[in-house]
């Protein structure tokens, strides 16, 4: 089993950053944190943990049932803040910070989980440093973002900041295969599909549609060999992910809105329902914006994926070029790297990279995704010497 005791077990690959949250929990805490780390690196995971450990009598030990709630983000001192949208606004800030502002119901502190923290708007950002400046004194604040700099300074100099690296894909595949039963050949050639990713690396070890579109996207180097062949490439790419986007949001907005009809009586009957029934169409009204908000962030976040796994395997190739003794996150694709490695020059393969991540740069500005794909796709068929 995982090394790391209790509610850290999950945590593969961070034992310095679970060694001082231990620390933390024994001691005296401080009482804002910023949790920072690259995709896949478990800094919400860690945070929970964290959280689990503060609420839990025994400092954290994942069986009781106060861990047990953590995990399941029902405990009732445990504030759990998810952005489902682009961004976070001031008024959904304010209510939190009032919120934050009460006792805890039985235990020593009062947690708030903020996970992606950086999706705070500038407003939203004002209203979150007032309440971490002067903090309610049994409140502890969570922060989850990619980096330190992707925060106010006001905010982030007010916070003990734990930075988590990529974990080792080692590390990755044994969480898989003990905690899963994932067979250890099939962990670990995840693992490293997944760069460290334990989410990604579970998906594509247990999920043949997210295998089926891993392969699809790592066709498209070997596949874009003229210019009409690179169109073509992108725009399967890009209907892909937008119809994996919109299952995932499909699955998501019809349930929520079914709660919202059950909550104002629809289909009851009695005095007082006509009223309530009128106040539905004002918020379903709110929910449709807030789902169409989720909706524009998985798709992004789809793009944003296929292009991650497109610059991971011009990673594999520059490497494979350049003779590099490094781990290859598409070891199970070596023959199409061979043998673009040998097609092409590391400075070629090099701009291709950065084709790719401009593509990624522009997808938060609106570009349309297609004229975007479109672009890098044709970039990786010019001569680029």
């Amino acid at each position: 089993m995982s090394d790391l005791p209790g509610v850290f077990a999950d945590l593969a690959g961070q034992e310095a950053v679970v060694a001082q949250l231990q620390r933390a929990v024994a001691g005296k805490t401080t009482h804002a944190w910023l949790f920072t780390g690259p995709p896949g690196s478990g800094r919400s995971t860690a945070a929970r943990a964290f959280a689990a450990a503060l609420l839990c009598e025994f400092g954290g030990c994942g069986v009781c049932p106060s861990c047990r709630q953590v995990r399941a983000g029902t405990h009732a001192d445990l504030l759990l803040v998810r952005p489902d949208g682009l961004s976070y606004g001031v008024r959904q800030t304010r209510d939190l910070v009032l919120r934050a502002a009460g006792a805890p119901s039985g235990g020593r502190w009062l947690v708030v989980l903020f996970e992606d923290a950086d999706r705070c708007t500038e407003q939203a950002a004002n209203a979150l440093l007032k309440a971490i400046e002067e903090p309610a004194p049994r409140t502890v604040w969570l922060l989850c973002a990619p980096s330190a700099e992707d925060l106010v300074t006001t905010i982030r100099s007010r916070c003990r900041v734990m930075t988590l690296r990529v974990p080792p894909s080692e590390a990755v595949a044994k969480v898989l295969t003990e905690r899963d039963g994932i067979d250890p050949a099939t962990a670990l050639r995840a693992a490293k599909a997944a760069q460290g990713h334990i989410g990604r690396a579970r998906l594509l070890a247990t999920d043949p549609d997210a295998a089926k579109r891993r392969a699809a996207v790592l066709r498209v180097p070997t596949q874009a060999t003229s210019l009409g062949l690179a169109l073509t490439a992108a725009a399967a790419l890009v209907k892909n992910a937008e119809d994996e986007a919109k299952l995932l949001t499909e699955q998501m907005d019809e349930p929520e809105r079914e709660k919202l009809r059950q909550a104002f009586g629809e289909g009851s009957t009695g005095k007082g329902i006509a009223k309530a029934m009128r106040g539905v169409a004002g918020a379903m009204k709110d929910l449709e914006d807030r789902q169409k908000s989720r909706a524009t962030r998985i798709k992004r976040d789809t793009l944003d994926g296929a292009l991650l796994e497109l610059a991971a395997f011009y990673r594999d190739v520059l490497m494979t070029q350049l003779g590099a003794d490094v781990e290859l996150a598409n070891e199970d694709h070596r023959d199409d790297l061979r043998a673009l490695a040998a097609a092409s020059t590391p400075e070629a393969t090099f701009k291709r990279i950065q084709a790719i991540m401009r593509c990624r740069e522009r997808l938060p500005l609106n570009v349309a995704p297609l004229l975007a794909f479109e672009e890098m796709a044709v970039s990786l068929i010019q001569p680029l010497l």
